[in-house]
């Protein structure tokens, strides 16, 4: 499904008024992708519940500075992704203090991708199984990819372009 960057806009807008239908509108167009990607990085279906439910309040705390430039899920991707590793690695580590050394440190991108694309994925860097994945699970364009991960767009082409090489690579050595 295709969002409207604009629609996403005039919804984050009105929330930003006091409109709670407006959020509920974002929430039902967002939430299986904020899920999704949660899923991917957390690898636990009720961690990533938490972490959609962690996702929607900081969109609430942060709503009214947002300007939207892109879809919504441009902006949720690496928020999601933050909260979903973090949770992740601190569920390997175990309990730790609050304020330790570890609360510095950035969370580990590993992703864990279910079906045909998961099998495809399986053997590539961790770079461009998240392109790959942003591209052709999440439907997002390259410009969307480069807001997301928040670098050029060159740098977004050259990862997807990297990683369907190899694929095809991969494709030629079975």
């Amino acid at each position: 499904m295709t969002a409207d960057p604009h629609h996403d806009a005039d919804l984050l807008a009105a929330f930003c008024r006091g409109d709670a239908a407006a959020f509920e509108a974002l929430y039902d167009r967002h939430h299986g992708f904020v899920l999704r990607v949660a899923r991917r990085f957390c690898g636990d279906d009720d961690e990533a519940l938490d972490v959609l439910q962690e996702t929607f309040a900081w969109l609430c705390r942060k709503a009214p500075g947002l300007r939207l430039r892109h879809r919504l899920t441009t902006l949720l991707y690496p928020v999601t992704r933050h909260l979903a590793a973090d949770r992740r690695r601190k569920r390997a580590r175990g309990p730790q203090p609050a304020g330790g050394p570890g609360d510095l440190e950035q969370p580990t991108v590993e992703l864990q991708v279910d079906g045909d694309l998961g099998d495809w994925l399986v053997g590539l860097g961790p770079l461009q199984q998240e392109v790959l994945a942003l591209r052709y699970a999440d439907d997002l364009s390259l410009e969307e990819i480069a807001a997301a991960l928040a670098v050029p767009l060159g740098t977004a082409k050259s990862r997807l372009h990297n990683a369907l090489a190899q694929l095809r690579e991969r494709l030629g050595d079975s």
